[in-house]
C-alpha cells in the first residue's frame, strides 16, 4: 500500500560520498531536501582511501572536518608513496611525504588531505548528517524512477524492508547514483567512452604483523612494479593491519589466479594474510554530454568516471556537490536568474574532462612502464637496473600522481558567471607564469578558488566564504554603497567585509575581490564596473555575456 507523498525542494537520489557531501552542502545554505540511499550504509570493501585537500576545505566548511581526521589513521604512519618489486623487497624510488603529524602544513590551504577510507568516512558522514527520522537521509530506500515536469519531478520511492512506495515531488532532483545512473539513462544524457575499458581487481586483506615488519620501510602506497602482473599499489587503508591490492584482471589468467597466490608474490616475506574479499571492477572514462537535464542535475559518478590515478574520482564529485548547492539554493531563494543553473553545466563539465585526461595520463605513465626483469634481482646489475629506472620516473614526471595541486586549486571556472575584472596578461595580480597569466599561488584569479591567507590561528579568510557574495576590500577609501545597493536590489545576498592586513593584501592582489558563495572569484579590480546593475545581473546568472577566460592558468 503506497504511503501519502513527500514534498521536498531537491531530492538526492545516492547516498554515497558525493550523494552525502551534497547533503551537507544544501544543509549548509538551508535547502529543505531528502536523500535515497538503496544500501544500509555499512562499506564492506572500501574503495576511496584519501580525501583531497580542496574537499577538505569544504568538509572544513560544513563542520565536519576534524570528524574525518579523528576517525581512525594513526598520525605517526608514514605518507610516502614508495615503488618497491615487493613489499619489504627492492625498493626503486621512494616519495617522501612526511606524516599528518610531522609534515608541515602548505601555505596555500589550511586543509591537507586526509587519509580516510569509505569505511570510515561513510559513517562520519552519516553521523553529522543524520538519518531519517532525525535527518535528511533514508537507507534502505530505493528510486524506481521520476516522471519530469515543467515545473517539478516526481519519483517513486520503495522502502527495501517491507516494499512499500511512496511519490517524492521535488523542485529539483540531483543523481548521484554511480557509474551506471539509471536516472542519467532515464533521462537520454549519454556518457560517451574516452579510453577502453580496463579491468581490475581489488583485493582487501588482513596483515596483522606487515607494519612492524616493514618498520621505516613502511608507507602509504607500496606501488609494485614487477614483470608480470603485479604493477599497481598495495595500500595501507587504516595504518595498522588492513591492506588493499590492485592487480589487472584483464585476461582469463589474471582473473583465474588465486587472491593469496597473488598477495604472496607482492610481499616479499612469509607474514599471516588472510583475504577479507575478492573484488572485481571495471575502469571507464566517461563524461556525461549534459550534466543537466531540466530539472535533473548529475554529479559524481553520475556525471563523470575517472582513472583512480590521483586520486580525482571522489574529489571531483564533491566539488560537483559544492558547486551544484549554492545554486540551487539561489534559485529557491528567488534571486537567482535562468543562467545560475545553467552554468553547473558549464563550469563543472570541463573541469571534469581535464581531471579525466590528468587521470589517464598518470594511468599511461604507469601501464607503458617498462620494467626490465633484472630490477629484481640482487646482483650489481639489479641495482643499476633499478636506479636506471628510479631516474626515467622521476624525469618522466611520477611525483605529479601524488602531488599536483594545480588540480585542486588550479582548475579555472568559464562561464557568463566569471568576470575578468581586467586581471590577465601584464596585470598586477601577480604572475610568474611564461604565458603571463596569472598564477593561483600568487593572487586572486576569476573563475579560481579563493586564495587561502591566515587571519588568525585558525582562521582563513576560507571561513570568510560559504553562504553569499562577499566583497573583500584591500582600500580603506573605496567605497561600497553602490554595490550594497544593486546586490540588494536584486535580492543577492552580499557581505562587504574590509581587510587591513597587508600579508593578506599582497596575497589577493588587488584592491577589491569579490569571492562567491562556493569560494571561487567572480571578479577582482581596482575598481568597481561603473554600471553595477548589469555587473549583478551577470553574477546571478540574469544577463548574457561571452566568457573568454581559459579553464586553466
Amino acid at each position: 500500500m503506497p504511503r501519502p507523498p513527500l514534498h521536498t525542494d531537491v531530492l538526492v537520489v545516492g547516498g554515497g560520498p558525493v550523494g552525502l557531501a551534497l547533503s551537507l552542502a544544501l544543509r549548509h545554505h538551508g535547502v529543505d531536501h531528502l536523500v535515497v540511499e538503496r544500501t544500509d550504509g555499512t562499506v564492506g570493501h572500501p574503495k576511496v582511501g584519501t580525501v583531497g585537500p580542496r574537499s577538505m576545505e569544504l568538509f572544513r566548511r560544513w563542520g565536519v572536518a576534524p570528524a574525518l581526521r579523528a576517525a581512525g589513521w594513526p598520525d605517526d604512519h608514514p605518507l610516502d608513496v614508495a615503488w618497491v618489486t615487493a613489499v619489504g623487497g627492492h625498493e626503486i624510488l621512494r616519495l617522501p611525504f612526511g606524516t599528518a603529524a610531522g609534515r608541515p602544513l602548505p601555505d596555500h590551504t589550511p586543509e591537507p588531505d586526509q587519509v580516510c577510507p569509505q569505511h570510515w568516512l561513510m559513517p562520519a558522514l552519516l553521523a553529522a548528517i543524520g538519518t531519517r527520522p532525525r535527518g535528511p537521509v533514508g537507507l534502505g530506500l530505493r528510486c524506481d524512477g521520476i516522471v519530469r515536469h515543467d515545473d517539478r519531478v516526481t519519483a517513486t520511492v520503495t522502502d527495501e524492508a517491507d516494499g512499500t512506495s511512496t511519490t517524492v515531488e521535488a523542485a529539483y532532483v540531483v543523481a548521484c547514483d554511480g557509474a551506471a545512473s539509471p536516472l542519467r539513462k532515464a533521462c537520454g544524457v549519454p556518457a560517451p567512452s574516452y579510453h577502453r575499458t580496463r579491468v581490475f581487481r581489488n583485493i582487501l586483506f588482513d596483515a596483522p604483523e606487515l607494519r612492524d615488519r616493514l618498520g621505516e620501510s613502511a608507507a602509504l602506497v607500496h606501488f609494485l612494479t614487477a614483470p608480470g602482473l603485479l604493477r599497481y599499489p598495495l595500500r595501507a587503508m587504516d595504518g595498522r593491519r588492513m591492506y588493499r591490492l590492485t592487480a589487472s584482471a584483464e585476461s582469463e589468467e589474471e582473473r583465474a589466479e588465486d587472491a593469496m597466490g597473488l598477495l604472496r608474490r607482492a610481499v616479499a616475506f612469509d607474514t599471516p594474510l588472510t583475504v577479507l574479499s575478492d573484488n572485481t571492477w571495471h575502469l571507464t572514462h566517461r563524461v556525461a554530454q549534459s550534466f543537466r537535464a531540466g530539472r535533473v542535475f548529475f554529479a559524481g559518478d553520475a556525471a563523470h568516471t575517472l582513472s583512480p590515478s590521483g586520486g580525482f574520482g571522489m574529489n571531483t564529485g564533491i566539488a560537483d556537490a559544492d558547486n551544484l548547492a549554492w545554486k540551487l539554493a539561489a534559485r529557491l531563494a528567488g534571486w537567482a536568474g535562468p543562467g545560475l543553473l545553467d552554468s553547473y553545466d558549464t563550469e563543472r563539465r570541463p573541469v571534469a574532462e581535464q581531471s579525466l585526461d590528468e587521470a589517464h595520463a598518470n594511468m599511461a605513465r604507469t601501464t607503458r612502464r617498462a620494467l626490465p626483469p633484472e630490477i629484481a634481482s640482487d646482483t650489481a646489475e639489479g641495482e643499476r637496473a633499478r636506479a636506471e629506472l628510479a631516474r626515467r620516473m622521476e624525469q618522466g614526471g611520477v611525483r605529479r600522481e601524488f602531488d599536483a595541486p594545480d588540480m585542486a586549486f588550479g582548475l579555472r571556472y568559464d562561464s557568463p558567471l566569471i568576470m575578468n575584472g581586467g586581471v590577465g596578461a601584464g596585470s598586477d595580480a601577480g604572475s610568474d607564469r611564461a604565458d603571463g597569466t596569472p598564477d593561483w599561488r600568487r593572487g586572486a584569479v576569476p573563475g579560481v578558488r579563493a586564495p587561502h591567507a591566515w587571519l588568525a590561528p585558525d582562521r582563513s579568510t576560507l571561513d570568510l566564504f560559504g553562504r553569499r557574495y562577499v566583497l573583500l576590500t584591500f582600500d580603506p577609501t573605496e567605497p561600497a554603497v553602490e554595490a550594497r545597493r544593486a546586490f540588494a536590489h536584486h535580492g543577492v545576498p552580499l557581505t562587504v567585509t574590509p581587510c587591513a592586513d597587508p600579508d593578506v593584501a599582497r596575497r589577493y592582489a588587488r584592491p577589491l575581490v569579490l569571492v562567491r558563495p562556493d569560494g571561487h572569484v567572480a571578479w577582482c579590480g581596482a575598481e568597481l564596473p561603473a554600471d553595477t546593475d548589469t555587473f549583478v545581473q551577470r553574477l546571478r546568472g540574469a544577463a548574457p555575456a561571452t566568457a573568454t577566460a581559459p579553464l586553466w592558468l
